[in-house]
């Protein structure tokens, strides 16, 4: 740029705002270098601008792995479940009602465990506990999920062996939760065994 130019800017402009206005020197470099005018405001601005994109990227990261670690334990507890319910049919009932209840029984099971995690803070997600003693002869218990902290059972799921007339046996697959103490049946489907007297839970 121009040196007289440059020189009557300055005049000017101190002349205007009666001294109260000082050319920066980093504006005129740029000029004479021919970069556009940024200025120290915009290299700051870009500053704040970076940082807040790196701790929102941060943040964002640390959302996600806390996310992850709550799908995982969610994912832990239904495997868990899924394993409880084969023990309980041990391997005389298993081969025979394994399909029915992967495809029918199963998903709603899921469903209804999902349901109820969906109305706890993540905190006690982390802490739920699953039984791993389903009851053996012809008991209903398949396996509850409590409260690791508190040891209050949550949701407890039962199997029923039920003997309908001139139709055989049925197993009803149901579940209680303590939102209503325990007290309502909530099925999740029956599976029909067949009109012989089905083994025991176990064996």
């Amino acid at each position: 740029m121009k040196k007289w130019l440059q020189k009557t800017l300055v005049i000017t402009v101190a002349f205007l705002t009666f001294g109260l206005i000082t050319p920066n020197h980093a504006i005129w470099e740029g000029l004479e270098n021919g970069q556009p005018n940024n200025g120290s405001q915009n290299s700051n601005f870009q500053n704040n601008n970076d940082s807040r994109e790196q701790l929102s990227t941060v943040v964002e990261q640390m959302s996600n792995q806390e996310s992850s670690l709550d799908d995982q334990h969610v994912e832990s507890v239904l495997l868990a479940a899924k394993e409880q319910s084969y023990i309980k049919f041990g391997p005389r009932i298993a081969p025979v009602i394994g399909d029915e209840f992967e495809e029918r029984i199963f998903p709603k099971l899921e469903e209804a465990i999902e349901l109820t995690l969906s109305r706890m803070d993540k905190q006690s997600v982390n802490y739920l506990k699953i039984t791993n003693n389903p009851s053996g002869e012809y008991g209903e218990k398949i396996f509850n999920i409590s409260d690791g902290t508190s040891g209050k059972d949550l949701i407890r799921f039962h199997v029923r062996t039920e003997k309908r007339p001139k139709e055989g046996y049925y197993y009803n697959f149901h579940y209680h939760t303590f939102e209503d103490r325990f007290v309502a049946h909530h099925s999740l489907g029956d599976i029909y065994w067949s009109k012989n007297t089905p083994p025991k839970w176990l064996s």
